[in-house]
């Protein structure tokens, strides 16, 4: 019972830890020589959590940086670190399995509170301000190395851990100083590596950027490509969409490099310019159409036996043969020297015809705006003339009766005058009457008193 408990007991904490964690497989070495693969085992990203203080139980001084851009190199991707890079004690470069344009980082500290404020600093941070690439840093539980695929034969250098720095010869201890591992399997300390602007190794020239592909202009698919010799535009072959001759068509560039074969196929003859082509196994040309099995084997059916005369035959064969296509090609070339004139005159009485046609819709615009302000000054004319017949007929009109008002205030005043005068004449009448009674009354009394007796007035 107790067995069965501790078994019940370690399924369900493995079947927890299946929920906690994915696995991603990826793979380290240079593909040509060596190549290691394995599986990481990461803790999953909670996406309700919002809060960067939920880190997962169980952690260790161990993350993975996922996503890198492949444009980032090392010295990067050791400058976007910051001042971490003094608690990490190993970094390990790797690519995952369906991620061609981005390479994983395998980091390790020297304690839990730098995981953490590692993981707090940099998850969800974009790798720089212009770019639209997020850094996402995962936990990680175990790193499990499944096996080794040696593709060729292995130098020392590739194969065996390097004991010392290829940079500074000085030995690799990650107490001293943290050790970054290419994704080559080189490694180096990571103050020199910091300073390697290039993105290859310096060790083996390995370039984690790898050349991108042809891809056909038009659909985009990377199989029976050709090139144009004339342009350089790629296009599909007749198996696939079949654009390379309908770049033909439509501009009459007839010669075509397919990308496999490095042969020229000719659109116009329908065939191939070259009869002679370069063997992919010794780098030799060689016939096209040559079927010959005894070549080099000295048997005496085959015409190959004379080197020394075969030779001149395959030299004079090749001297014909690139005189023939530089003809040909400074046809081509003249051909589409006066197919661009045309075209080249052709835009230019367009640009000619747009301009005069500008010239025309400048100046009517112009004639129009110059009608309508002088329309707009006859409406103005208009009306001040108006408005001065107007104030010619008011100024009559207040003369007329100014003059009234005239007339008006002089019979006024004459009227005022009389009455004046008449109140002089009548003033001058009692004043005359009022001195005439005083003067009667010193009279009488006068005559009173020289009587001796009283006479009543």
């Amino acid at each position: 019972m107790a067995v069965s408990g501790e078994r019940s007991e370690s399924s369900s904490s493995s079947f927890s830890l299946s929920n906690l964690t994915q696995a991603f497989p990826f793979s380290s070495g240079n593909p040509r020589i060596e190549e290691t693969r394995g599986v990481m085992h990461l803790y999953r990203e909670d996406p309700t959590s919002s809060s960067p203080s939920d880190l997962p139980v169980g952690r260790k001084p161990l993350v993975c940086v996922l996503g890198v851009p492949n444009h980032m190199t090392y010295a990067d991707f050791c400058q976007f670190c910051g001042s971490f890079i003094q608690h990490i004690l190993e970094m390990r470069i790797v690519r995952n399995d369906g991620m061609e344009d981005q390479y994983s980082v395998l980091i390790r500290f020297d304690d839990q509170d730098s995981t953490d404020g590692f993981y707090k600093h940099y998850n969800r941070r974009r790798f720089s301000s212009m770019e639209v690439e997020v850094c996402c840093v995962l936990f990680t539980l175990d790193v499990q190395y499944t096996g080794l695929i040696e593709h060729a034969q292995a130098s020392n250098a590739s194969s065996t851990e390097q004991p010392a720095c290829p940079v500074c010869l000085e030995r690799l201890d990650q107490d001293t100083s943290g050790i970054l591992t290419t994704i080559c399997n080189h490694s180096f300390h990571c103050s020199c590596i910091s300073k390697w602007a290039d993105s290859s190794c310096p060790v083996c020239r390995y370039c984690q950027q790898q050349a991108e592909k042809s891809t056909c202009f038009v659909c985009q698919t990377t199989e029976n490509l050709s090139i144009c010799v004339i342009c350089g535009f790629v296009g599909c072959g007749k198996y696939k969409a079949g654009h390379a001759k309908i770049h033909w068509k439509e501009t009459q560039h007839c010669y075509f490099q397919e990308v496999e074969t490095q042969r020229v196929w000719d659109y116009v003859k329908d065939n191939y310019v070259h009869r002679l082509i370069l063997s992919k196994t010794d780098g030799k040309l060689v016939e096209l159409n040559s079927h010959c099995e005894h070549a080099g084997t000295g048997c005496g059916s085959c015409s190959c036996e004379d080197n020394a005369m075969s030779e001149a035959i395959l030299n004079s064969k090749v001297e014909a043969i690139v005189n023939e296509y530089n003809e040909l090609l400074a046809t081509q070339l003249e051909n589409q020297k006066l197919y661009f004139e045309s075209l080249l005159q052709e835009v230019k009485e367009e640009t000619e015809r747009e301009i005069s046609k500008a010239v025309e819709k400048a100046v009517a615009v112009k004639l129009q705006k110059l009608q309508s302000k002088l329309d707009r000054c006859y409406k103005e004319k208009k009306f001040l003339d108006d408005l001065n017949e107007n104030l010619l007929k008011n100024q009559e009109i207040w003369k007329a009766k100014i003059l009234e008002i005239e007339e008006r205030e002089k019979k006024a005043v004459k009227l005022k005058d009389d009455k004046i005068r008449a109140l002089e004449e009548q003033l001058r009448d009692l004043m005359v009457c009022l001195e005439n009674g005083k003067t009667n009354e010193q009279l009488s009394g006068s005559d009173g008193t020289r009587d001796g007796t009283s006479v009543p007035t």
